[in-house]
């Protein structure tokens, strides 16, 4: 019999959209023959969704969730092929349950999650539905990430254009009422248009700084190459820590109010609730960013469906 490798077992996931274990299995019956493996998977349901695993799904939706007591929160991206699946009221139903499943579950990684038993039918797991979904469906899907914030705080989200952006903020905060949470919506907004990378200075790696620095400095030098280092050096303090305010949250100018930065802002709303209220940790997801898209138009798309 031949040896089944966990290589061997990820192109099978990936191939049939079935589950790390019944491809093992489909694997250890079939020999290591990936042909029989995938026959196999099919004639047990396993992976009705075969033929469409090679589409591009980078649409989709990105859906968050916070727990009735503000407690926790979670935000997961599932794609699809197209704009149009993306809108159907099935797929939107189908990923808010993804999202629910992510909130209660305890899984730190897609593969753990994926062989989850699904909290709405436990005969089956998360990867099984999905398979499911993606032949009543008609296209190619993926849960593409997920991640999940427990705290003592409180988790406020944000959900944009339909689910295009989704961000959810874990804060720290000593009161926790309407206004405090209308503030930390707004933050929340910001995260959606703005995009920074960190809360505040003090989390931006060294090695980000340093090659940023680089890069500033040889543009300083392409710019003014009659200047000495000394004098270039002055000059990119105030580049370097210009665009750092862009990538941190505390520090950028606040949408709703350009005289204020989004720190000071929280501090207004700290005195005005009598308590502290900062942000501890943001998580933003735009569907499909990274991923390749398929160029199509409607009417191809049409045509191909009546084929």
């Amino acid at each position: 019999m031949a040896a089944v490798t966990a290589g061997m077992v990820k192109e099978l996931r990936e191939m049939t959209g079935a589950g790390m274990m019944d491809c093992k299995k489909a694997l250890a019956e079939t020999d290591g023959d990936m042909d029989k493996a995938v026959e196999f998977l099919r004639e047990k349901g396993l992976a009705a969704a075969s033929k469409k695993a090679g589409r591009i799904a980078a649409e989709g939706i990105v859906a968050t969730i916070i727990s009735e007591d503000g407690k926790s929160g979670a935000i997961v991206e599932v794609n699809s092929e197209t704009d149009f699946v993306a809108k159907n009221a099935q797929f939107q139903g189908y990923v808010a349950d993804v999202a629910a499943q992510v909130l209660a579950s305890e899984s730190k990684d897609m593969e753990a999650f994926l062989e989850e038993k699904w909290a709405k039918d436990n005969s089956l797991t998360v990867a099984q539905v999905l398979s499911s979904q993606i032949s009543v469906i008609g296209e190619n899907m993926s849960i593409r990430r997920f991640e999940k914030i427990v705290t003592d705080g409180v988790v406020v989200d944000y959900n944009h254009g339909g689910g295009r952006i989704g961000v959810i903020i874990e804060a720290g905060a000593e009161v926790v009422n309407d206004t405090v949470k209308e503030a930390l919506k707004n933050v929340a907004m910001q995260i959606a248009a703005l995009a920074p990378k960190y809360v505040k200075r003090d989390e931006i790696p060294q090695e980000f700084i340093d090659h940023e620095t680089e890069i500033l400095k040889l543009q300083a030098k392409n710019e003014n190459p009659d200047k000495p280092d000394n004098i270039i050096e002055k000059m990119i303090v105030g580049r370097l820590n210009k665009e750092l305010k862009e990538f941190c949250l505390v520090d950028q100018a606040y949408v709703k109010d350009g005289d204020l930065t989004v720190g000071k802002y929280l501090e207004q709303v700290s005195k005005e609730v009598g308590g502290k209220v900062e942000v501890k940790k943001f998580v933003r997801f735009e569907t499909g960013e990274g991923l390749e898209k398929k160029e199509e138009n409607f009417a191809d798309e049409v045509a191909r469906q009546m084929q």
